[in-house]
């Protein structure tokens, strides 16, 4: 574990040198958007945990994400597409689509086809109903989804394999939501699956970054408290993709399996044991959490199931309450 603290230390030093890559786009005219009255509320927090087995996730692990899991509703065998990678895995996430849509079956920045994703993103729909968007990619490989005109603030590391550990990012959004209050925000956290390429998934190290990545939750969760108010957004926390070994990438269970997490505003506590959940579903559950239509040729569909009827939503526990550590 030791090695792996002083792994992250390593890389956090080695990042600083790689100047960040920020796209942002002008302010829109719409300043304060009226929700659609099918919405189920007008902040949602997408935090994508890279490479997090559902079966590494615990009571003593992983206590915020468990306690999450205890008051929202989620599954543990949710699936991601083939190629089970991070870069074609985070674009059917936010797109809705399947590989034979997008077009993204890279991984890597080298061998990346520059702008190529032309399907619509979570950000551009969310952001032409006049609601404003942000996200923090914790990976270079992310510039496809960077797109100029969908996301009012975006950062990522620059250079061709900038990765940035949690400690980073989270710090960064934290001082973002001290001024911003964007409707759709998107967070990516790569600490387990650095572990796992590293050290091999369900090593100590793993768990220790698993761990890790809980604790950014929290934070993350406690910053949004302060920002949107306590019980006054949602949340959906997943992955793209599991591992073994020291990779992923094939249709082995433990590459294809993640978890699906959905927890705050307008989301009652339910184990979605018969729901079968894809990760292009997370796109479609964004959209109908913030009461937009998707478009007609999404693959993804709302994870209704995780929804509480309007006239009945109980107050939502504030994340400052969920234990965290």
């Amino acid at each position: 574990m030791n090695n792996l603290f002083l792994g992250i230390l390593m890389m956090a030093v080695a990042a600083a040198g790689c100047a960040p890559r920020y796209v942002s786009s002008p302010p829109q005219t719409i300043l304060n958007v009226t929700l659609p009255e099918s919405s189920v509320t007008g902040y949602v927090v997408v935090i994508s945990i890279d490479g997090l087995r559902p079966d590494a996730i615990g009571e003593r692990e992983t206590p915020f994400l468990f306690r999450m899991m205890q008051t929202g509703s989620y599954s543990l065998a949710a699936t991601t597409i083939m190629p089970s990678n991070t870069l074609p895995s985070h674009t059917s996430m936010l797109t809705g689509e399947g590989p034979e849509r997008h077009h993204v079956r890279w991984n890597n920045v080298p061998a990346a086809k520059f702008d190529t994703v032309e399907v619509p993103t979570i950000f551009g729909v969310a952001r032409a109903g006049g609601y404003r968007t942000a996200a923090f990619f914790s990976k270079a490989k992310f510039h496809t989804l960077q797109r100029a005109g969908t996301l009012d603030y975006s950062q990522a590391p620059g250079g061709w394999f900038g990765k940035w550990p949690s400690l980073r990012t989270v710090a960064d959004v934290e001082r973002y939501l001290n001024h911003e209050r964007p409707n759709l925000l998107f967070v990516h956290l790569s600490d387990p699956d650095t572990a796992g390429h590293a050290y091999g998934w369900m090593t100590d190290e793993y768990h220790f970054a698993v761990a890790v990545a809980d604790d950014a939750v929290s934070r993350l969760l406690a910053a949004a408290d302060a920002a949107y108010g306590a019980g006054n957004y949602s949340v959906i926390v997943s992955a793209d993709h599991g591992g073994h070994g020291k990779g992923h990438g094939t249709d082995d269970p433990r590459d294809i399996t993640i978890p699906w997490i959905a927890w705050g505003k307008g989301i009652r506590p339910d184990h979605l044991s018969t729901v079968s959940i894809r990760t292009m579903d997370t796109a479609s559950t964004v959209l109908g959490l913030l009461g937009l239509a998707e478009p007609t040729d999404w693959l993804g569909t709302p994870v209704v199931e995780a929804f509480t009827p309007r006239a009945a939503a109980p107050a939502t526990t504030p994340a400052a309450r969920l234990e965290p550590r």
